[in-house]
């Protein structure tokens, strides 16, 4: 016979001593009340059979066999009212005196109070599946992992620089006593500052398992409470947990969370976080001299961070992790692909290549999208034609192989995507192709993919061909249809921002000279522009921008009626093929016939939707 938990028999016990409570402080409800001026009526009136007496209650029974009922008396009954009932044939009891109990004036409090001691006990007795007191709010909420990480250097691409720094971190996790022999002291802090998804949990993991020390991970925002001084007491709980595993590596996450810059505002909230980050101040300070912790942090925010968390002392160096340069993309690809099956035609080198500004998070997800798509396919290796495909998944979206589209929105679409290709083909400083589709995916009717270089520096004339290419599309819909539509609209924001920053930021106008009017604020997660300038140089610059862009779009709109022919060849190909990579392109511009494909079926008429072009800015790099 199951036996019921300990939850269930406290329910009832605290139920059954609130019934009982209540059944000592109520008697019997009355059936039915009555005025005592009615009560008095009746008695006149010979209707009253009974009355029970008990102090000013009347219990009252009616001669007709009525239900009984209740009535109050304005005060005592007296002997004489009791004899005037008797001479009217009214049967009169008189109910014996009640005893009190004395203790039960202060009984039902006391069980009261017992009951909240009680319900106290239970919560605090009733722990969670992790060890922790329900009412355990100073406790950290910190993962320790005591035996640690198996991830090493190995398992960390991309980043060679940041691990040539983390290296001695590790040498002195390892034989700490060596460095305190001589008398060094080794940094208490190290803030890892990058993009999201570059990798910096990983490479604090990393950390742990080169050193073979434990590893006690927490989040910023664990420490933050909406009570006052809670965060502040697990930043204690969290040190004091670390000096019982030393030596180890404490790992804190999002640190911005919880280290942002003081005197922000006012509250409580704004209290409790300046209180949590004093705390972590001092904790950092406390160390002695020959403590064995290491504190690592992670953040995508460090301009917002407080000064006073970046000083010598507390974290001591700060060690950027970019995005992946090509030779990083094609070590993270390898060590990614490690267990997936691979076709024979699969270059993981090439398609690093392909992919620059891509982080680590981002390229695995394009090794497990290339290996959802060829299980889908129920094949058993995962090609070439996957990865290219799970790469515009992650940079455009999904194709819409269900969306209809009439033949004039295909013709649009199709001459639209060639102008940008042949002005990237022909311009000298331009991007080259290295895809043309007009497949619809994401939010784009289509795209011209370029194959981007990594570069930190882009010239001027790099630039202003970059403009042209933006534009070449708009030229081509002019030339072809003598008509414009709307597919140019992320195009002409690419054109004019790129335009505006050379004028403001760059110094590459000479009407303007080399002076910042715009002092872009840039972060890991975007930026903010602040204007340095009057309304008269804001006009100025508005109309050097617009000139700008009329001079790039008078240059692409030469070059392609020049060549108009390769601009409908290269239009109808992508009619009948949809997608062109960077070899088939080049043959259809040079006049080269491509290897028989059977044509795409010509789509049923509809209505036509809007066109809608892809969101996507070039990635300037350092520029």
């Amino acid at each position: 016979m199951n036996r019921l938990p300990f939850n269930l028999w406290f329910v009832l016990l605290v139920a059954i001593l609130i019934a009982w409570a209540f059944s000592l402080t109520s008697g019997q409800q009355p059936v039915g009340q009555v005025a005592y001026t009615n009560f008095l009526n009746e008695v006149e009136a010979g209707r009253v059979a009974k009355i029970l007496v008990d102090g000013r209650q009347l219990n009252v029974t009616p001669k007709d066999g009525g239900e009984p009922y209740l009535t109050f008396a304005p005060g005592p009954i007296d002997t004489t009212t009791i004899r005037e009932w008797g001479e009217k044939k009214i049967v009169v009891e008189i109910a014996p005196p009640r005893r009190e109990n004395p203790m039960l004036g202060f009984l039902i409090p006391l069980l009261l109070v017992g009951l909240l001691i009680g319900i106290f006990f239970f919560f605090s007795r009733n722990r969670s599946p992790s060890g922790d007191s329900a009412f355990s709010f100073t406790k950290s909420r910190a993962r320790v992992l005591t035996e640690a990480p198996k991830t090493s250097f190995k398992d960390v691409a991309g980043c060679e620089e940041a691990k040539e720094e983390l290296k001695e971190i590790v040498e002195f996790l390892k034989s700490p006593a060596r460095f305190h022999e001589m008398g060094a002291r080794i940094p208490k802090g190290v803030l890892l500052v990058g993009p999201p998804g570059s990798g910096k949990t990983h490479i604090a993991r990393a950390v742990a398992g080169e050193a073979k020390v434990p590893f006690i991970a927490a989040s910023g925002s664990d420490f933050v409470e909406m009570f006052v001084g809670v965060g502040a007491a697990r930043v204690r709980d969290l040190f004091e947990t670390a000096k019982r595993h030393a030596p180890c590596i404490i790992f804190i996450d999002e640190i911005d969370a919880v280290g942002r810059r003081r005197g922000g505002g006012v509250g409580g909230g704004n209290d409790e976080r300046e209180q949590t980050l004093n705390q972590l101040l001092v904790e950092l300070d406390g160390f002695e001299k020959e403590s064995s912790i290491i504190v690592m942090a992670a953040t995508n925010r460090p301009d917002v961070l407080d000064p006073a968390l970046l000083r010598p002392g507390r974290f001591d160096r700060q060690i950027a992790i970019d995005a992946p340069d090509v030779r990083g993309r094609e070590q993270i690809l390898r060590i990614h692909a490690k267990g997936k099956p691979l076709a024979e035609d699969v270059d993981l080198a090439l398609l690093a290549k392909r992919t620059p500004g891509f982080v680590g998070a981002d390229l695995e997800n394009l090794l497990n999208e290339a290996a959802l798509l060829a299980a889908r396919d129920g094949r058993k290796k995962i090609t070439m034609k996957d990865l290219e495909e799970a790469a515009d998944r992650v940079i455009m979206g999904p194709a819409k192989k269900s969306l209809v589209l009439s033949q004039k929105d295909r013709e649009v679409t199709a001459y639209h995507e060639a102008g940008h290709a042949l002005a990237a083909h022909f311009l000298e400083h331009a991007d080259k192709v290295h895809k043309v589709t007009i497949v619809p995916r994401g939010r784009a009717m289509g795209f011209m993919m370029p194959s981007r270089q990594d570069t930190l520096h882009w010239s001027k004339k790099r630039l202003t061909d970059q403009i042209a290419v933006a534009l070449a599309g708009r030229v081509a819909e002019e030339l072809i249809f003598d008509d414009v539509t709307t597919g140019a609209e992320n195009d002409f924001r690419q054109a004019t921002d790129l335009a505006r920053r050379m004028i403001t930021e760059w110094g590459m106008h000479p009407e303007f000279g080399m002076v910042a009017y715009q002092v872009r604020e840039d972060t890991y997660l975007g930026g903010y522009d602040t204007r340095q300038y009057s309304e008269d140089t804001a006009r100025r610059i508005d109309e050097a921008v617009q000139k700008l862009l009329q001079e790039q779009h008078d240059k692409v709109l030469q070059l392609l009626s020049e060549k108009k022919e390769v601009l409908e060849r290269v239009a109808r190909t992508l009619l009948e093929r949809e997608t062109l990579n960077a070899e088939e392109f080049v043959r259809v511009v040079e006049g080269e016939p491509l290897e028989s494909e059977p044509a795409a079926e010509p789509p049923k008429e509809e209505k036509e939707p809007p066109r809608v072009v892809p969101k996507v800015k070039p990635n300037l790099g350092g520029a």
